[in-house]
C-alpha cells in the first residue's frame, strides 16, 4: 500500500520531494519478505514512474529477525536506534497525566522504552499487569520456559550469557522472534547509531556489551515466567 501510495504522489501529484517513513510493517508482512520490501523502496528511487528532485526512505522495525533478513543484501543501511536517553524520558514522564509512580521507578522498569511508559499508563501503573499481559503476548508458555530454565536463568542474570561459545542458537533465535532481547549490539560510536547509543553495561536495565533485554520489564516477564512453572 505504501509504494502504491508513492507511485501517486510521483505519477498524478507530480510531487517532486517526497519522504517514505514505514513503521512496523515488517511484523504485518512477515520477517521473510523484509529484504523484498526495501528492495522495492530502493527501486522505487532508482526507477521512478516520474522525474523528482529528492526521496528518502525510511523503514523503522522493533522485529530483531528482520536486521538478519535486510543485512544479507546491499539494498540498505542499518542504524539502530535505542530506548530513549534518561532526561528525555524524564520529558515524556512529565508530560503525562495524573498521578503517577515516582520516576526512578518508572526508569527502572522501561528502561526509557516510550512504549512501555504508555502501556504502564493505560494499566493504571500496575507493572504486574504489564508483566502478565507480556507472558501471554510473547507466549512464554511452560514447555518454552521447561526446555530452557538454566539458560533463562542465566540470562536474567546476565544477557551476555548468550554471547558465549555454548550459547543455545535455537534460543536465542526463539528469544529474537519473540523480541525478548537485542542480539549482536553495534560497537558504541555515535556513526553507528540514530541518537544516543546504550551504554555498553548496565546491570540494572540488563544491558550487556553484546546482547540486552529490550528492557527491563521483559526481563521481569521471563523471571515471572520461570518462578510459576514448576
Amino acid at each position: 500500500l505504501a509504494i502504491n501510495i508513492i507511485k501517486e504522489l510521483l505519477s498524478r501529484w507530480g510531487r517532486k520531494r517526497v519522504a517514505i517513513l514505514v513503521d512496523e510493517a515488517f511484523q504485518a508482512i512477515g520477517v521473510e519478505k523484509a529484504g523484498l520490501y526495501v528492495k522495492s523502496l530502493l527501486n522505487l528511487i532508482e526507477y521512478p514512474p516520474s522525474d523528482y528532485e529528492r526521496i528518502v526512505a525510511i523503514a523503522a522495525t522493533s522485529e530483531g529477525l528482520s536486521r538478519e533478513e535486510i543485512g544479507r543484501h546491499r539494498w540498505s543501511i542499518i542504524m539502530p536506534m535505542w530506548n530513549m536517553p534518561k532526561e528525555g524520558f524524564r520529558q515524556l514522564y512529565d508530560k503525562v497525566p495524573g498521578q503517577k509512580p515516582p520516576f526512578e521507578d518508572v526508569w527502572r522498569l522501561t528502561g526509557g522504552n516510550p512504549d512501555m511508559l504508555s502501556k504502564l499508563y493505560l494499566a493504571n501503573w500496575d507493572s504486574d499487569a504489564v508483566v502478565t499481559w507480556l507472558i501471554r503476548e510473547k507466549k512464554l508458555t511452560p514447555d518454552f520456559v521447561v526446555k530452557w530454565r538454566d539458560w533463562l536463568g542465566r540470562v536474567i542474570n546476565d544477557p551476555e550469557a548468550l554471547w558465549s561459545p555454548d550459547a543455545p542458537e535455537e534460543l536465542i533465535r526463539q528469544l529474537m522472534a519473540k523480541n525478548l532481547i537485542v542480539y549482536n549490539i553495534y560497537e558504541r560510536k555515535q556513526v553507528f547509531w540514530i541518537d544516543q547509543s546504550p551504554p555498553e553495561k548496565d546491570s540494572e536495565l540488563g544491558i550487556g556489551k553484546n546482547v540486552a533485554w529490550q528492557t527491563p520489564i521483559h526481563r521481569e516477564a521471563v523471571k515471572r515466567a520461570l518462578e510459576e512453572t514448576k
